[in-house]
């Protein structure tokens, strides 16, 4: 979840693990999506699956890392308005 503390707008996001942090100590890691079967999948399919990332105006599920302490977690945000709705282990995910 993103949230400003005073006047300086300095953007938070909550990490499950540490708590919420400066969001400059996050790195975006990209979509959560199934990868496709490695032994099936023809050349187009991981071309597709590697670089044709969706992009909906909608609430999508994104691996995340927190750089300090190495720590990925799995966070869902809305692309159209850039809100991080929550942040959770991927143990968690449901």
């Amino acid at each position: 979840v993103r949230r400003y503390l005073s006047d300086q707008r300095v953007a938070i996001m909550v990490c499950p693990l540490n708590g919420p942090r400066n969001i400059s100590e996050f790195q975006y890691l990209g979509p959560a999506r199934p990868a496709p079967d490695p032994e099936t999948a023809s050349d187009t399919e991981w071309a597709r699956y590697l670089f044709g990332a969706p992009n909906a105006r909608d609430v999508t599920l994104e691996w995340w890392r927190h750089t300090p302490s190495n720590y990925v977690f799995l966070a869902e945000r809305h692309l159209g308005t850039g809100d991080l709705l929550r942040t959770f282990d991927p143990g968690d995910a449901s």
